[in-house]
């Protein structure tokens, strides 16, 4: 009887992080944690795609000023990412429009002010490949500064 008892107790102490729910602070820590690595794996999935249709294109992006910033850019480039030309980018689409719940939601933890997603209008494209190598292009510049730069997921 006394062994059960004396092995409870050795593992309720050996292990208080696991039997206590998590903090606050945990949590932020945990969520930035995912948010970089969906980044990543999103950017392997444009990776992939180049390598099939190698294309060079230059391309500006705002800055990362905070999860406000972000959260609004990554919707723009969720909007811009749907689209009845292509289903190649589906799974980007997909990428960042799961990195950007992530960020809102990390936001609203943080008590940050988020704009509503922007309404998605359907658009009429004169050349709709041109324009989803552009977009994947701002995707990749946009995701390749978010690990360098994930302090500013701390910050409004």
């Amino acid at each position: 009887m006394c062994v059960p008892l004396a092995l409870l107790f050795v593992s309720l102490m050996a292990a208080p992080e696991c039997s206590s729910l998590p903090t606050k602070t945990d949590s932020i820590r945990s969520n930035i944690h995912n948010i970089v690595n969906i980044a990543q794996i999103t950017l392997v999935h444009i990776n992939k795609l180049n390598d099939k249709t190698p294309l060079q294109v230059e391309v500006s992006t705002p800055p990362m000023n905070g999860l406000t910033d972000i959260s609004l850019y990554l919707g723009h480039l969720d909007d811009e990412l749907q689209s009845p030309f292509t289903n190649r980018l589906s799974q980007i689409q997909a990428d960042v429009s799961s990195l950007d719940s992530r960020v809102r939601s990390l936001a609203l933890m943080l008590d940050c002010p988020i704009q509503d997603k922007p309404s998605v209008e359907p658009r009429e494209l004169l050349f709709p490949d041109s324009q989803h190598y552009v977009t994947l292009a701002k995707v990749q510049h946009y995701l390749e500064n978010l690990p360098p730069n994930k302090e500013k997921l701390k910050v409004c």
